[in-house]
């Protein structure tokens, strides 16, 4: 194996849409992210996130000599351990990948709570403008409080897919993982509150940190 085989880090998710925001991130990102150019790999499970819960260990265990770090990330819904809290599951999962062999300063694994479109919701004039919202009166926040599907005073939605599928039928605007690259490369990221993104952030901003 040469050196220029090997890379910072492997990174295995759910789907599409996982795999359009993290690209995006890690490739035209940097300088916001305040870290160094990575080398990396993105993988997706063709099961989504019970396929990610259950067998992310034997799937990037070939990565081991060429990955210096591995990301697994999941949503919380749809992963088939709803019944568990995030921090339960990570540490599970934490747990089989140690036992497969990469070491827990090299391994982490983030479970997105509920799911990636938690991320999306902001108060970025990108987002009603991705969805194709633009120009158009209500304002997208306030027509999705008017019919109930984000509650009065709160951040985010209560079920955040579910919301943007929701505004994407309206607008008639087609589903897809371009929407979710978009957002990932025009969205200011200090605007996205989220637990589970700043959690990212710490995460990449310690194992790649900006050269000076």
């Amino acid at each position: 194996m040469t050196a220029a085989e090997k890379m910072d880090i492997v990174i295995l998710v759910p789907g599409n849409d996982e795999y359009a925001t993290f690209d995006a991130l890690l490739s035209s990102r940097k300088k916001s992210l305040r870290i160094r150019d990575v080398r990396y790999e993105i993988l997706k499970h063709p099961r989504r996130d019970p396929g990610c819960f259950h067998e992310a260990p034997g799937v990037l265990q070939p990565y081991q000599n060429r990955a210096h770090y591995a990301l697994v990330v999941l949503d919380h819904e749809g992963s088939g351990q709803e019944e568990r809290t995030a921090d339960e599951i990570a540490a599970d999962l934490g747990i089989r990948m140690a036992q497969s062999g990469w070491s827990t300063n090299r391994t982490a694994v983030l479970v997105l709570q509920p799911e990636l479109e938690n991320w999306v919701w902001s108060d970025s004039s990108e987002v009603a403008r991705a969805i194709g919202w633009t120009g158009q009166n209500p304002s997208l926040r306030r027509w999705l409080m008017d019919r109930g599907v984000w509650p009065q005073g709160e951040d985010k939605p209560s079920r955040p897919k579910e919301c943007f599928e929701f505004a994407l039928r309206e607008a008639r605007t087609k589903r897809s993982s371009a929407i979710y690259r978009e957002l990932a490369e025009k969205v200011g990221l200090q605007r996205c509150q989220d637990q589970g993104f700043h959690a990212f952030l710490a995460m990449m901003r310690k194992w790649f940190p900006a050269q000076r």
